[in-house]
């Protein structure tokens, strides 16, 4: 794990021998909404996308890629899962006793500033993330999922749409129909090449303005 990064030999034991490893296929849920929760849950291998249920719909809040962890907060908050992470290609889960988490986190201090740090990240992210998908129109908001599986989870201009286009039109706010639309004009725009859920970015510079000007 990235983040058993300076451990001590027996801190690196006291893990190995306390954590389970899990394969999810594409579709598999990780975490559930409303469970208790009794693990860390660490991605090893694979993406996920974390989502939660409203009053009146399921909504997407973010993708996930691997090596990170999944629903710390709730592990250290009310011991309730409130939100669930669904597996969207095939994955490889640690779950870690949560009782020697909680040790190593005590012992290690570079340990424990790794995971606030993460931890720090990811509000920051959120709150970034609010602001641009209230704010921006339908194209910027595209183009900002576009370059997020280019630039973070990716990190290459060819790649697989691992969402829907309901699922991505579920994660901004937005109708399929809507979502499509917008991917035919960066298509007719030549900003994009497309065949099935293949993605190849060709205008990153214009891609990169829209997401700017929103």
């Amino acid at each position: 794990m990235r983040s058993s990064v300076n451990m001590k030999d027996c801190q690196l034991e006291m893990l190995g021998g306390n954590h389970t490893v899990v394969k999810f296929k594409k579709g598999d849920s990780i975490i559930k909404q409303g469970v208790f929760s009794t693990n860390v849950i660490f991605l090893r291998k694979g993406m996920a996308k974390v989502h939660i249920s409203g009053p009146s719909r399921e909504q997407i809040v973010k993708l996930v890629k691997a090596p990170t962890y999944l629903g710390l907060p709730t592990t250290f908050g009310d011991k309730i899962n409130q939100y669930s992470v669904t597996s969207v290609i095939d994955s490889e889960v640690c779950f870690i006793d949560l009782e020697v988490f909680k040790r190593l986190l005590g012992e290690n201090r570079d340990f424990g500033s790794y995971i606030l740090m993460e931890l720090c990240k990811s509000e920051l992210e959120a709150y970034r993330r609010c602001a641009s998908r209230t704010q921006k129109q339908m194209r910027g908001n595209l183009a900002d999922v576009l370059l997020e599986f280019s630039e973070k989870l990716f990190e290459a201009d060819q790649f697989t749409l691992p969402l829907s286009q309901s699922d991505i039109g579920n994660w901004v706010d937005a109708g399929r129909e809507s979502i499509n639309r917008v991917l035919s004009e960066f298509i007719q725009d030549g900003i994009i090449q497309m065949q099935g859920r293949q993605v190849r970015i060709v205008d990153k510079k214009m891609l990169k303005m829209i997401s700017q000007n929103g």
